[in-house]
């Protein structure tokens, strides 16, 4: 395959998974003719995490967790400024 090619996602997925078995970068960019940069967003794109409960996880698909997390904590505490301003504060505070 030329650099030039678009690759599909069972071709990176092939890679990333001959990467995490053992074969190297270096290796994989001389027998397939990807670049380096290609290369590596591939394995932190499609390289996988096992949660506590069994479920795997792409690092995309993690990084998409944590963007959600940091939007869900900024709602979070607009809600806690907002009952904090509409609760009624009783006399004895």
């Amino acid at each position: 395959m030329s650099t030039s090619n678009r690759y599909d996602e069972d071709f990176k997925r092939t890679l990333v998974e001959l990467y995490h078995n053992g074969k190297t970068q270096a290796a994989l960019i001389r027998e397939y003719g990807v670049s380096q940069t290609a290369l590596s967003r591939w394995i932190k794109q499609y390289s996988t995490v096992r949660t506590e409960d069994g479920e795997v996880l792409t690092a995309k698909q993690v990084k998409d967790l944590q963007k959600r997390m940091a939007q869900l904590e900024e709602e979070n505490q607009i809600l806690k400024k907002a009952i904090a301003i509409f609760t009624p504060r009783s006399n004895n505070d």
